[in-house]
């Protein structure tokens, strides 16, 4: 069931704010996107995430509620970080767009009607590039630099910016996708995994003008931890035996190689085993190997289980027509 309760009265576009001690630039931002949202034309929401801010960012949002019921507030309790901020305005969200940002004004209102357009071209989900980065070179650019190539080729989805907040989302996209980690930057995967279209703009960056970042380079390291778990459960969920078999396999592979290279030194009196740490590598790489294969086995099972306990199917329908 969806914790948030509402009318059901659906938007057209649905803004999610992300915000953690931000209370010097929420009044700017605010301003700026009530005017580029009025000029569209179309019907919105903003919905603010205070992420148990520490400042007077809550006080600031209410203030500017009670005068605006487009502007939507919630707060957590503690502080869980970016991207369960985002995932529950996602699901708080009723409008056909969804359109993430960040709060402390560096991510540009005025790019959300570039945005549509290009949603409006047959785009499930569209991520910002954020070309002109206005951040520091050695603990923001270059480790993001790093992080995006690995991702765009691990993934095989060819995006310059993960990381840009700023992105628009059809509905139908990500409103079934479960957030964790820095999950939240690979919803374009999803969307390309599943057959729709990711495309990206090149948006404004602007400098920060309040506060500081609450970020540095340790996060490239937890980004890179979730991409496997991102990797895992879009192709190995309903099969984790070939995750876990296949490196298992590969690890058994090369202690056999390593056993048989120390027999064969063995053999024409070139190395003994204890002159050589082939030995030690074959035996550990066979132990590992034989492992994983097993962890494989285990993980199918629970598997199994875990969709026959709660009768779930692993797939989903999109479409049924005479039923």
């Amino acid at each position: 069931m969806n914790e948030f309760l509402s009318d059901n009265t659906k938007v057209d576009v649905s803004i999610i704010l992300p915000i953690h001690n931000e209370a010097a630039s929420l009044n700017d931002l605010y301003q700026e996107l009530t005017g580029v949202l009025s000029s569209l034309g179309k019907s919105y929401e903003i919905i603010g995430v205070d992420d148990s801010s520490q400042d007077e960012s809550f006080t600031i949002l209410s203030a500017l509620a009670e005068r605006d019921e487009r502007l939507k507030v919630i707060r957590f309790q503690f502080n869980y970080g970016q991207t369960a901020a985002l995932s529950a305005g996602i699901k708080a969200a009723q409008g056909d767009i969804i359109i993430p940002m960040d709060a402390d004004g560096q991510n540009d209102p005025h790019d959300i009607p570039r945005l549509l357009d290009k949603i409006n071209t047959g785009a499930m989900a569209v991520s910002g590039w954020r070309k002109n980065r206005r951040d520091k070179f050695w603990s923001r650019r270059l480790p993001s630099f790093i992080a995006n190539k690995l991702i765009a080729v691990i993934t095989g989805v060819k995006i310059h910016d993960y990381g840009c907040t700023m992105k628009a989302y059809r509905r139908e996209v990500i409103q079934d996708v479960q957030l964790y980690g820095e999950m939240h930057r690979f919803i374009a995967v999803y969307a390309a995994w599943h057959g729709g279209q990711a495309e990206e703009i090149v948006v404004n960056h602007r400098p920060r003008q309040h506060g500081r970042t609450h970020y540095g380079l340790s996060r490239t390291f937890k980004v890179l931890l979730d991409l496997i778990m991102v990797i895992f459960l879009a192709k190995y969920l309903n099969r984790p035996i070939h995750f876990f078999g296949g490196i298992g396999f590969v690890s058994l592979g090369l202690g056999l190689a390593a056993g048989l290279v120390a027999i064969y030194l063995k053999i024409v009196h070139l190395r003994d085993f204890v002159a050589t740490p082939l030995p030690t590598f074959a035996a550990l790489l066979i132990i590992v190997g034989v492992q994983l294969i097993i962890i494989g086995v285990i993980a199918e099972m629970l598997m199994r289980v875990y969709y026959e306990s709660r009768g779930k199917q692993p797939y989903s329908i999109k479409t049924k027509i005479n039923f």
